[in-house]
């Protein structure tokens, strides 16, 4: 009731002490008349005040985003929906929905009434330049009554989270060399070709097509076998991004940190569409996204946590890329790797050198942060020389600056092509083959 009475607004204190003024005169005076207009006027404030409370506890609210994952510079659209649960009507309903200052300003709307049981539906879009996570909500509804006399805020606990990641460009396809697209059963190589009595069977597992049952196991070993007749294999693709403090250049959008996590998401994204099993590695040796060795995660799932990485990724005050490159030389590492670098030093480029020998073919794309600040480190090598030495180091090397558009860029990946192209997918893990009964 104390809460309820701090909402009283100026009309409806001035209302109450007028009422209060009226029945301390009557009873001095012995008017009835002035007795009765005196316990009006106090009765009209906190009768506004008793309906008003009970109508804060008797709204509800949801809200609803559409897309919850939105690209930078694209909108996205938020939908209120406020019920009246009561059986009497709401007064004037004052709506403010928290939205953070990078999605633009509070929306406020004004609602006159709600019937009983009824409900209303206001919406409004939001857009955010710049890549993240970013809280919508909590809802803060006013109610006030007719009258005007007393005013209540509610604030509603639901939250909604929207993700804003970086800008996706589409890749032109191109000939990555000596790969084996694709992902699952669609391309697999028969264990099994000279009849139905070389068929290495195995336990049913939930999901296998019962077409592939073998009977004949089944039989004999007293419980349901099926023929192994498939062993999958992945291709498997690891993106290095630059994530060290020191290798960037310039502040905000623009900056070249920037471009290179959009360009760290549109390979991603480019790679995983052709079913490459892709992992994404800091330059600390962090897996930012991905599915640790030894599990199997369908290339749409890997994208969609790539994205939802990468719109959170930040730069981190690294010195070298030692761990990374002991991530790149641990099992998982033998497919394609993709490496996106700025200013690099000697004792990168010998890393590098390492892990491109162990490991699968390798595409680095080398910044030339120049474009966006000229400011020289001591001990970074100039652009051109680093690209040439990780070229001698068995790299394919592609060199960027501000003003690349990286569709054509990436073509240049398809156009120098190796001398002897190598198959780099790897067989999923499978059971080892049991002897057929």
């Amino acid at each position: 009731m104390r809460t309820a009475l701090s909402g009283l607004t100026t009309r409806g204190r001035s209302f109450l002490a007028a009422g209060i003024a009226a029945a301390v005169c009557a009873l001095v005076l012995g008017q009835r008349d002035l007795l009765r207009v005196g316990f009006l006027l106090a009765a009209l404030p906190l009768l506004a005040v008793l309906v008003v409370a009970r109508t804060r506890h008797l709204v509800t609210s949801t809200r609803a985003l559409d897309p919850g994952r939105v690209a930078a510079g694209h909108e996205a659209h938020v939908r209120l929906r406020v019920d009246n649960v009561s059986r009497i009507p709401t007064g004037l309903l004052m709506l403010e929905d928290h939205v953070p200052y990078v999605l633009g300003s509070r929306p406020r709307f004004v609602l006159d009434k709600i019937e009983p049981h009824g409900h209303r539906q206001v919406a409004y879009r939001v857009r955010s330049d710049l890549r993240g996570k970013f809280t919508v909500g909590p809802l803060r509804l006013r109610l006030a009554d007719p009258f005007g006399m007393c005013e209540l805020t509610r604030s509603f606990a639901a939250r909604e989270t929207l993700i804003v990641t970086p800008i996706v460009q589409p890749l032109p396809p191109v000939d990555l060399g000596g790969e084996w697209t694709g992902y699952g059963d669609g391309h697999a190589r028969s264990l099994a070709s000279s009849g139905e009595e070389d068929v290495v069977p195995r336990e049913y597992r939930h999901g296998d097509d019962v077409r592939r049952v073998h009977w004949r196991s089944t039989a004999r070993r007293g419980e349901l076998m099926v023929r192994r007749e498939e062993q999958s294999w992945q291709n498997q693709a690891t993106l290095l991004l630059d994530t060290r403090t020191g290798a960037h250049r310039g502040d905000g959008p623009s900056s070249s940190f920037e471009w290179a996590v959009s360009t760290a998401a549109s390979i991603g994204v480019h790679l995983c569409r052709r079913g490459y099993t892709t992992r994404m590695l800091g330059a600390d040796g962090r897996l930012l996204a991905g599915a640790p060795e030894g599990i199997r995660v369908a290339p749409a799932e890997t994208e969609s946590f790539l994205l939802d990485a990468l719109a959170v990724v930040d730069a981190r005050h690294h010195a070298s890329l030692v761990e990374a490159e002991s991530a790149l030389r641990q099992p998982g590492g033998e497919g394609m790797t993709v490496a996106i670098l700025a200013n690099l030093t000697e004792d990168d480029i010998r890393r590098l050198a390492r892990a491109r020998a162990t490991g699968g073919r390798g595409l680095a794309i080398v910044l030339d942060t120049a474009a966006w600040d000229a400011t020289a480190v001591p001990g970074q090598l100039p652009h051109g020389v680093a690209a040439n030495m990780l070229r001698q180091a068995g790299w394919r090397v592609l060199a960027a600056s501000a003003a690349t558009r990286l569709p054509e860029l990436w073509r240049g990946a398809g156009r120098q092509g190796d001398a002897a192209p190598r198959m780099y997918g790897t067989p999923a893990a499978a059971p080892r083959p049991e002897a057929a009964p």
